[in-house]
């Protein structure tokens, strides 16, 4: 586990290096996770240290959200004043990820065939599950 974990913070490390380094305005964090992306993808397996490690924050999954509410109640007077325009965007961008993941899912989920769908109508077969 601690394996896996150090495996985490060199990533991070690594992508707040870059970030610094090239005077980026994304965060080293993110960049570290890209980098992280990377690697996995090109390894073709997830050590299982590294897999642990991540079981367990997604398990605790709320806790990183703690500081993010902590810094909007700091921002409580901006958005007593632009709590709409907040709003507003918050919907929007809410939206525009749906429709993007629903036009994402539709053009990578593999076509279905005659064969697959009841009759030949192209009707779906009903998911059952696993």
């Amino acid at each position: 586990m601690i394996r896996g974990l150090l495996i985490l913070m060199l990533f991070q490390g690594l992508g707040e290096l870059i970030s610094t380094s090239f005077s980026l305005s994304v965060p080293g964090p993110v960049i570290g996770m890209a980098c992280l992306l990377v690697a996995l993808l090109l390894r073709k397996k997830i050590d299982t240290d590294l897999a642990m490690v991540s079981a367990s924050f997604s398990q605790h999954l709320g806790l990183l959200f703690v500081p993010a509410a902590v810094g909007v109640v700091s921002f409580l007077p901006v958005l007593s004043t632009h709590g709409w325009a907040v709003a507003l965007v918050l919907l929007l961008s809410v939206a525009i990820t749906i429709v993007t993941t629903a036009l994402v899912l539709r053009l990578l989920s593999p076509k279905i065939t005659a064969a697959e769908s009841d009759e030949g109508s192209g009707k779906a077969k009903p998911f059952k599950g696993r």
